[in-house]
């Protein structure tokens, strides 16, 4: 065993699990380091905090004077409770989060000093751009951007740093940012799904998109982690053979949390509490090493910016317990990858889930006018949907027997099916009973009673309906979740709106009740978006085939799927709809090409150097180990060694071979490279993905293939048995 990974693994096998207190209660500790409304209302003048809510609630501006009150306010909490900085916390175009700290302090005449936090620093800020991908909206001589408080997110502490949410946008105005465009997407659902609600209840005032993510990830000793360049450098293993157990008995998939992961979950769990993140699950997941966390569902701007917020704070907390979390979608072959299932619904401001069943006829319209939307919506966007999950780390998942095909299809479950039909072919009169469902329809405006939990659940599914939600399981499990949710709600707006047009026409020029407009659009909806409509299974092959006759895509290339997001379908959406402009638009694609590019070139150059200065040399060492005793062999037996030593050289020839395909590879590899280096950002990620990604396989098929000949002590790479299960 080499040195590097002896003393790793040495190293891991003395870890001891933290010690985490467990005295107080967690829900004493939520949200102790937030500036929600408890601590507002403590805080806060009356006039300021009525101010406050009425920005959150209903989007109304807050005036100088109120911000200065906020500003001292949030400034006396925050120093209250050991801060000593404040920064304004944004999420630009990389996918992380970004920060720069300012003290509150302050000199006077050079003598005399005071803490200063005014309402001008809480509601602008102006960080560098230029260092930031802006797909071409800056110049990089022009630094200016500026980020701007969004107090629907409220401000928190975190490690004597108060923390204020904020959107980032150019000089011009554009945004630089994740944040900005998403909550233009929840204006437009709120403004036409409020539309759309009045129909039922005729004060409906406010419709909120709401969003429960579920993370998943992989814990790593760090000590066997940095033993290897390939997950230090990219996130996820380049080379390694599979080891001989995997995720195959399934005995991890909900088994016993070891205790190190436990420890570290315990400690994750007290900071998400003290920062307002509501984590509520926490297990095992399929494959080794893997595990799942979970929050209660909350509006979407706060759980995306929970979730990005607990992606930091995750890394942070698995320093400490000597551990580094991976979130890469696919960090190791053989078993399951990571996602970050979205699951997303709408609703009211008394709290009413627009998605969730009723128990009157009316009740039921109202969710089957919101789920057929839905439905509708994702039929007519379907490849943009595949395009906001597209990127090169997704792309290993996607479709692989433990995460959805990329082809978009929709999974209701078999209850809620028949009642699609049946309402398809219904015109007058009522409909038959369903066995077991308790279905009910005399006339028109009159709904079968839907049950609560009445669908299956469909693992390979990209969109699924599960009882009064739709989960999008399509999502990586490193991405922003703004970015999905930022086209999911757009795309349900659009269709909002155009489903109130066509009703009212009807209403006004047909002259039918509002009740039979509704169910006459909706029996309309339900025959055009049917084809997106799939309950089979989406791994099976004749799925690919059966899609392509129904129309439906199968943009498997990260680069031809990201395509879709500069169509002028996609621009028309988006500017209608008031989400982005065609220049943020471009700015954004050109930026995930960029991203998917580098990200290959970088595991490109990962993979080389490991072949070169890793595999090839330990594969010579141990071949000239092998030649000394074929010599040796011929020394004392003579001319009868070939017989003796017939396995020593069948094998030295067969590492010869390996090692000649790697370095052929390697240059092949590096001649491809060179040459997509040189195109303009479209054809250059092309070519990484049809004329660069290809050879890494191959490389990689070598390499395995010596780490099963070579000798384990010699062996300079943590394997995947010592990565997966070390505790």
């Amino acid at each position: 065993m080499s040195k590097i990974r002896f003393n790793a693994l040495k190293e891991t096998m003395n870890r001891k699990p933290n010690k985490v207190s467990k005295t107080e209660k967690r829900s004493t500790l939520f949200g102790k380091n937030v500036f929600n409304k408890y601590a507002m209302q403590q805080y806060l003048t009356r006039t300021a905090y009525e101010s406050v809510m009425n920005a959150i609630e209903h989007g109304t501006k807050i005036d100088r004077k109120i911000a200065d009150q906020v500003a001292v306010s949030m400034k006396d909490w925050a120093i209250s409770k050991g801060a000593t900085h404040y920064t304004h916390w944004f999420q630009p175009l990389t996918g992380a989060t970004a920060e720069k700290h300012d003290a509150f302090f302050e000199s006077i005449n050079g003598s005399l000093a005071m803490e200063k936090f005014d309402g001008e620093q809480l509601a602008q800020q102006e960080p560098a751009a230029s260092s930031f991908p802006n797909g071409g909206i800056r110049n990089t001589f022009e630094a200016r951007g500026y980020t701007a408080w969004d107090p629907t997110s409220p401000a928190f502490i975190y490690e004597t740093t108060l923390c204020i949410p904020t959107i980032f946008v150019a000089y011009t105005g554009e945004a630089l940012d994740n944040k900005t465009p998403l909550l233009r997407a929840l204006q437009a659902i709120d403004t036409h799904a409020t539309a759309v609600c009045k129909y039922f209840d005729k004060n409906a005032s406010k419709v909120s998109a709401t969003l429960g993510w579920e993370q998943e990830y992989f814990l790593i000793d760090d000590a066997l982690a940095n033993s290897r360049p390939d997950i230090l450098l990219t996130g996820r293993t380049l080379v390694g053979h599979f080891s001989a157990k995997g995720q195959q008995l399934g005995d991890h998939y909900f088994g016993t949390i070891p205790a190190r992961a436990m420890s570290f979950m315990q400690d994750l769990e007290q900071e998400c509490m003290l920062l307002g993140i509501p984590v509520k699950t926490r297990h095992n997941e399929v494959a080794p090493n893997q595990f799942e966390i979970a929050p209660i569902y909350e509006e979407a701007n706060l759980a995306v910016d929970h979730n990005s917020l607990l992606m930091d704070v995750m890394e942070k907390v698995s320093k400490r317990h000597k551990f580094k979390v991976l979130f890469h979608e696919k960090p190791f072959e053989g078993i399951n990858g990571s996602g970050k299932h979205n699951n997303w619904s709408l609703s009211t401001a008394d709290g009413t889930n627009l998605l969730s069943p009723g128990k009157t006829p009316m009740k039921n319209l109202q969710f089957l006018t919101f789920f057929i939307n839905t439905i509708k919506a994702v039929y007519e966007n379907e490849e943009l949907l595949r395009a906001s999950v597209a990127s090169a780390s997704n792309n290993l998942r996607l479709g692989s027997n433990e995460a959805p095909p990329p082809i978009i299809s929709v999974f209701i479950g078999n209850q809620l099916s028949a009642v699609l039909d049946e309402l398809e072919n219904v015109t007058k009169g009522k409909l038959s009973p369903q066995e077991k469902t308790d279905l009910k329809l005399n006339i028109i405006g009159k709904i079968p009673e839907i049950l609560l939990d009445n669908t299956d659940r469909n693992r390979t599914s990209p969109f699924a309906f599960t009882g009064n939600k739709f989960e999008f399981r399509a999502v990586g499990s490193s991405a922003n979740c703004a970015i999905p949710m930022t086209v999911l709600n757009t795309i349900v707006a659009k269709q909002l709106k155009e489903f109130k047009v066509e009703v009212d026409k009807l209403i006004d020029t047909k002259n039918l009740k509002k009740d039979e407009a509704v169910f006459n659009v909706l029996r309309e909806y339900i025959k055009a978006s049917k084809k997106i409509r799939f309950e089979g299974d989406g791994y099976a092959e004749n799925w690919e085939k059966e899609a392509k006759k129904r129309g439906l895509s199968n943009n498997k290339p990260a680069p031809e799927a990201l395509k879709v997001q500069v169509s002028n379908k996609a621009i028309a959406l988006y500017e209608e709809m008031g989400v982005m402009s065609k220049i943020e638009i471009e700015a954004r694609y050109e930026i995930a090409l960029e991203e998917y590019t580098k990200r290959l070139q970088i595991e490109g150059r990962v993979l080389g150097d490991m072949a070169r200065n890793h595999v090839i040399p330990t594969a010579i060492i141990y071949q000239n180990t092998l030649l000394e005793n074929t010599k040796n062999l011929k020394e004392i037996f003579g001319d009868d060694y070939k017989n003796i030593a017939k396995e020593q050289i069948e094998l030295i020839m067969i590492i010869s071979n390996h090692i000649t395909e790697i370095n052929a590879l390697v240059i092949k590899m590096e001649e491809q490279r060179s040459k997509a280096n040189k195109q303009k950002a479209v054809k250059s990620a092309e070519m990484y993905c049809n004329n660069v990604k290809p050879y890494f396989e191959e490389i990689r098929y070598h390499c395995d293939k010596l780490e099963t000949m070579v000798d384990d002590n010699l062996w300079p790479l943590t394997k995947y048995r010592e990565l997966l299960f070390t505790k």
